[in-house]
């Protein structure tokens, strides 16, 4: 039983570090153990939801339950309280809902928010899902997955709204466009009545692990905007990336939060 487990501890800590998901052979290769007990491992793992299956592929990838606990052993999700003051100042400087989110699979985990001060804002729930491909933060997120991942995905894009990109080239030409400029955008993709832009949080290894974004309506989120917003978001993603680091304070300055509200009015 405990050769099992360490086996099977050891398939876990390969899949997590691993860059793109692996095949039952590449596995065992890399383990130096059998095939046989590779699949049955990750059957095991499966069930227990700690690695996902890509059914198109076949290959494995570990799952954001991994990320779960080893949030709660760093001091209950210190990704979340390493953005938390950017998140007030990104509320202060926009008036709009902001949200961090962390990707399972091919939607993403809203693991905070802070809901905008306007009677008409963007609804969701702390816990709540949406598509990866159609919100800003799930994108942001997305562009930074493996290329044959992303292919896969964009021969599978289902039409949530009537903007939502569903031509594998075009969703392809977003995912490098993303990765270019740094920020992704939301053009009323899942919801038409709702926009959003967002940027990508980075662990201390560089490895994008969660997104920070604003979202509201679309009225109120025209390109000029975004395209101002987008600096923030750019801005308090590598914030909390720094902070991430512990080589950096985990605040933005007084200052910023004082001036953040009158920004967009000058």
């Amino acid at each position: 039983m405990n050769n099992t487990l360490i086996k099977g501890l050891g398939l876990l800590e390969t899949l997590s570090r691993a860059d793109q998901p692996m095949g039952v052979t590449e596995l065992a290769n890399r383990l130096e153990i059998g095939k046989s007990t590779v699949h049955r491992l990750l059957q095991a793992l499966v069930e227990q939801g700690y690695v996902r299956r890509n059914e198109a592929s076949g290959s494995y990838a570990a799952s954001i339950k991994l990320w779960e606990l080893g949030s709660a052993v760093l001091s209950n999700l210190d990704l979340r309280h390493a953005s938390q003051s950017w998140m007030a100042w990104l509320l202060e400087s926009s008036r709009e809902t902001v949200h961090l989110s962390v990707l399972d699979g091919n939607e993403v985990v809203y693991v905070h928010k802070l809901d905008s001060p306007e009677p008409v804002r963007a609804y969701s729930s702390i816990g709540g899902r949406a598509p990866a491909y159609c919100v800003a933060t799930g994108k942001a997120m997305l562009a930074f997955e493996p290329m044959a991942q992303l292919k896969s995905l964009s021969r599978h894009l289902h039409a949530y709204s009537p903007r939502t990109l569903t031509v594998p080239a075009e969703f392809l030409r977003e995912m490098e466009r993303i990765r270019e400029q740094g920020y992704a955008v939301n053009r009323g993709e899942w919801r038409e009545s709702v926009g959003g832009v967002a940027a990508p949080v980075r662990d201390p290894g560089g490895m994008v692990i969660a997104a920070i974004g604003v979202s509201g309506p679309i009225e109120r989120l025209r390109p000029a905007r975004l395209k101002t917003l987008s600096a923030d978001l750019i801005r308090a993603a590598d914030g909390i990336t720094a902070a991430l680091r512990g080589d950096a304070p985990q605040q933005p300055s007084a200052g910023q939060l004082k001036t953040a509200g009158m920004k967009e009015k000058g």
